[in-house]
């Protein structure tokens, strides 16, 4: 710091800032090196390929992004949309937006004042409060959700959520939509208009990789059985967007417990990570360690679903010793606990 303030006297913070936050902008935008932003802005940012999936549905369209921050949207938008409008209240950000999309026709304005009309609408509003604290109900969003809708109602609109609200009591007439990226859920989109084309959506999405959906138009046929050969435990976008029952009927997979989002078959899907049963039975932590002893297994992973364990809590009374490694997957059928041990495997892609 001292070499970087002879360097730079009273720009050397803001430099050193804006280097290392674009370092931290590296999974969020492409060309990082020439991104202006701020530390609350990146955090809010939607990373580039899912915002490059969102922007898909805008092609050939007017789009205006009504929150447009420092234009992490709006670049991808740009790139689809017929034309791109960005507009925010925040003058800085919206400074940065001129500079991280060129070409981008950008204004100051409230995203509950319409200055456009015939427009597509893409908005994503504030999520944390001045403390930093995360703002889980819609009419706590800057700006509200329901005010939002209020104030463009004859436009088709897109809001960008958080993945972990509840969707179920959401009051919403078009698409929920949950998207994951290289196993993590990012985002909820909530679409509307023409904008939506289903009413849940879960949509996978890996770096480099394919990309997969799957919708509740989809058949939901999914028997209840035994364990099979393989446990395979859904993307988290699928289990959030309620989508578990599609994703086995697609699959040829089916439920160990109609209320746990486990599932099994005799075959795993391409492309995931799955787990072969090695053995099963019912769970006692005595007759796991004793299992786990027999298979000389030093190394455990713990998944838990619909059980109170901790495994973290778990694994230190396992006492654990040996050269191999497994996978443990704890759960229940019924009101009965289950332990199934198992090997992680990548299944190939078809």
């Amino acid at each position: 710091m001292a070499r970087a303030r002879q360097l730079l006297g009273t720009r050397a913070g803001p430099v050193l800032e804006t280097v290392l936050l674009r370092r931290a902008a590296v999974s969020k935008v492409d060309d990082p090196a020439r991104w202006l932003c701020t530390d609350t802005a990146l955090q809010q940012a939607t990373p580039a390929p899912v915002a490059r999936l969102r922007a898909r549905r805008f092609a050939d369209r007017d789009v205006h992004d009504v929150t447009c921050s420092i234009g992490a949207d709006l670049a991808a938008l740009s790139a689809t949309a017929r034309r791109a409008v960005g507009s925010d209240l925040d003058p800085v950000r919206l400074a940065m937006a001129r500079h991280n999309v060129p070409g981008a026709t950008l204004v100051r304005a409230d995203a509950l004042r319409p200055v456009t009309r015939g427009t597509a609408v893409f908005a994503d509003p504030a999520r944390r409060d001045a403390a930093g604290r995360r703002r889980w109900r819609p009419a706590d969003f800057l700006p509200p959700l329901d005010e939002l809708a209020a104030a463009w109602p004859d436009a088709d609109l897109a809001v960008k959520c958080a993945p972990g609200m509840d969707f179920a009591g959401l009051p919403w007439q078009g698409e929920v939509e949950l998207v994951s990226l290289d196993g993590q859920v990012r985002e909820a989109c909530l679409w509307t208009g023409s904008l939506a084309t289903a009413g849940r959506r879960a949509t996978v999405l890996r770096t480099g990789g394919r990309e997969w959906t799957v919708t509740d138009a989809e058949p939901d046929d999914c028997p209840v059985r035994e364990v099979g050969e393989w446990l395979v435990d859904p993307d988290g976008a699928v289990v959030r967007a309620g989508l578990v029952r599609q994703y086995a009927a697609r699959h040829g997979l089916w439920q160990l417990d109609e209320r746990i989002a486990y599932l099994t078959g005799d075959s795993a899907p391409p492309g995931i990570r799955a787990f072969r049963v090695l053995e099963d039975g019912h769970y006692s932590e005595k007759e796991l360690r004793k299992r786990l002893r027999a298979r000389e297994v030093g190394r455990l992973e713990i998944l838990v679903r619909g059980l109170d364990i901790d495994p973290n809590t778990l694994r230190p009374r396992l006492k654990l010793k040996g050269r191999n490694e497994a996978t443990v997957v704890l759960t229940r059928v019924g009101r009965t606990p289950m332990a199934y041990l198992c090997e992680a495997v990548l299944a190939s892609e078809p």
